[in-house]
């Protein structure tokens, strides 16, 4: 499934083409497609992330956007203008690796004014103006002589980041900058990224695996699957509204439902009531909302999904017995997987719960993913 038609047209500015534009863009490896026919905008001034597992293309896609890779079929332009044959340090494109790369022999300082060595700084500053600028904008001020191997992780990431940004490039692409930290170091992190992309206004591509680092930091995020775009939104239609199963599945913890259509009842000219239907889930009838576009009859083959929050214990229209069968304390909320005649289903409370349980949803809480998927 491709992305949304709509929501890529929103992507282009009023005021003149996107930053970035992918258009019909594959890259082959021999019989293998690591990108396939991606199409997509990245509007001036936005935070765009590429999400999705493993060999999903997300890399790959950085790597075409940045001139390391060069496409097999398709078009990449920037701000209207196709890139094609440019080289990397002509695309006025600043790169943060998985791995910082930072060069041991030099100081922090000498690191960060690196690409000033083939630019002049912006806006007619110094050298030494532009790196202390930049130290003071990741929080470093006072590092400029140390070693960077003496800095931690998250300090040699910001350091990687000022080294990007020195020459004043028009986009910043990140590959997964934080994937070797700890989790608690990621999140503190992801904000001081957020609030450096937003206080430069540089339009950023961002690669990662993390689906709530995706959903934190972005203005839009593409979910990447088999090496095209599954849905390209912000983040909170990809959570709330996903487009096919994977997605649903891929994005957080959610509850998928497949089943026959059994009534449909609702949503007449006269009738102000939502349009429901009815759907046989193992021989249970699961009433759900179905959206007016989506053409349901009884005897239809109908997949939705209901994120774990939405299941509330003893309550809602649609109710199904099962037994806990684990239960995980995550501080906020205890995370419940329950066994439903063979299915696992997945349930948040404050509260853990053991034994048989009734969990229910009303028809609202379910999103239709669509007619005759798996």
């Amino acid at each position: 499934m491709g992305s949304d038609p709509a929501l890529q047209a929103a992507a282009d500015s009023p005021n003149g083409p996107p930053a970035v534009e992918l258009d019909g863009v594959t890259k082959r490896y021999g019989d293998t497609a690591a990108v396939d026919d991606v199409s997509l905008s990245v509007r001036e001034g936005e935070f765009f992330t590429l999400v999705g597992p493993s060999g999903c293309g997300k890399t790959t896609t950085l790597r075409l956007i940045a001139g390391f890779e060069e496409p097999t079929a398709g078009t990449i332009r920037f701000s209207g203008e196709s890139v094609a044959g440019v080289p990397p340090e002509d695309r006025d494109v600043g790169v943060v690796f998985q791995n910082y790369a930072l060069f041991p022999h030099m100081t922090v300082g000498e690191n960060v004014g690196y690409g000033l060595n083939f630019a002049d700084p912006p806006e007619g500053m110094s050298r030494s103006e532009r790196v202390a600028e930049l130290l003071e904008l990741v929080d470093l001020p006072d590092a400029a002589d140390r070693d960077p191997e003496s800095l931690s992780g998250g300090q040699q990431q910001r350091v990687a980041m000022a080294r990007a940004l020195a020459p004043g490039p028009d986009l910043l692409l990140l590959d997964e900058p934080m994937s070797a930290l700890d989790a608690q170091l990621r999140e503190r992190l992801r904000v001081q990224v957020r609030r450096i992309q937003s206080e430069l206004g540089i339009t950023t591509v961002y690669v990662t695996h993390d689906q709530e680092e995706a959903l934190a930091i972005s203005d839009r995020v593409a979910v990447m699957r088999d090496g095209t775009p599954e849905q390209i939104a912000p983040p909170r239609t990809v959570y709330r509204e996903p487009s096919s199963r994977f997605v649903a599945e891929f994005v957080g913890d959610n509850n998928v439902f497949v089943g026959r259509v059994v009534d449909v009842e609702g949503g007449d000219v006269d009738d102000s009531a939502p349009r429901t239907a009815g759907v046989d889930v193992g021989g249970e009838i699961l009433r759900v909302e179905v959206d007016d576009v989506i053409d349901v009859a009884p005897g239809d083959r109908l997949t939705f999904c209901v994120r774990p929050e939405y299941l509330r214990i003893g309550d809602g229209e649609s109710r199904i017995r099962a037994t806990v069968e684990s239960a995980e304390f995550l501080g906020e909320t205890t995370r419940i997987t329950l066994d439903w005649g063979g299915r696992d289903l997945v349930v948040r409370t404050r509260d853990p719960l053991s034994g048989e349980v009734v969990v229910g949803f009303d028809p609202a809480d379910a999103h239709m993913i669509g007619i005759g998927e798996e």
